[in-house]
C-alpha cells in the first residue's frame, strides 16, 4: 500500500485510538484470540494421540491466531473480519466436536492423554469464547480504528476541530 502523503505543517493523528473503548475492546479482542489459543492447545496436547486428521488444522487456527493478535496489538483494523470469519468456523467445529468427546468414553477406545470428558468439556468451551470474539471484533470494527487527520501542526485534535470547512473535515490532500 502506499503511504498517504501529509501536507506540509500537517501531522497526522488518530483520534479513535485514543479513546478508552477502543483501547479496552483492542485488549479484550487479544485476550480472546489468546484463551481461544491456550483452549486449542489443551486440546491439541490432551488430545494428540487420538485426534485423526485435525492435528494440522488446529495448529493451523493457533497460529493464525496468534499472528491476528499481532496485529490487532498494531491497530490493524483489517484483520478483525478475517477473525470473525474465522471464529465461525472454529465454533462450529467445536460445537460438533465437543459431544463426540463425550462419547468416546467406552471400552475399545484409545484413551488420550487428557480424560474425555475434560476434553469435552473444553471443546464445548472454545464455541463460547468464539461467540464472544464474533461480537469483540464487530465491535471493534465499528470504532473505526483507521480513521486519520491531518492536524496542523503545532495542534492536537478535537472534536469539532474543523466545523468550519465543509464537510467538518480538513480539505483532502
Amino acid at each position: 500500500m502506499a503511504e498517504m502523503e501529509i501536507r506540509e505543517g500537517y501531522h497526522l493523528e488518530r483520534p479513535n485510538r485514543e479513546k478508552s473503548s477502543s483501547k479496552g475492546m483492542k485488549a479484550v479482542i487479544i485476550l480472546l484470540l489468546l484463551v481461544s489459543v491456550g483452549l486449542m492447545l489443551i486440546v491439541t496436547v490432551g488430545g494428540w494421540g487420538t485426534l485423526a486428521g485435525a492435528k494440522v488444522v488446529q495448529v493451523f487456527y493457533m497460529i493464525v491466531y496468534l499472528v491476528m493478535a499481532f496485529f490487532i496489538a498494531r491497530w490493524s483494523r483489517g484483520v478483525l473480519p478475517l477473525a470473525a470469519a474465522l471464529a465461525i468456523v472454529l465454533g462450529i467445529f467445536a460445537g460438533i466436536a465437543g459431544p463426540e468427546w463425550f462419547s468416546r468414553d467406552k471400552e475399545g477406545f484409545t484413551d488420550p492423554a487428557l480424560d474425555e470428558s475434560i476434553l469435552g468439556l473444553i471443546t464445548l468451551i472454545i464455541a463460547p469464547v468464539q461467540i464472544l470474539l464474533i461480537g469483540a471484533c464487530l465491535r471493534g470494527f465499528q470504532q473505526e480504528w483507521n480513521v486519520e487527520v491531518e492536524v496542523p501542526d503545532g495542534q492536537s485534535y478535537h472534536p469539532g476541530m474543523f466545523e468550519d470547512e465543509p464537510g467538518g473535515r480538513p480539505a483532502p490532500a
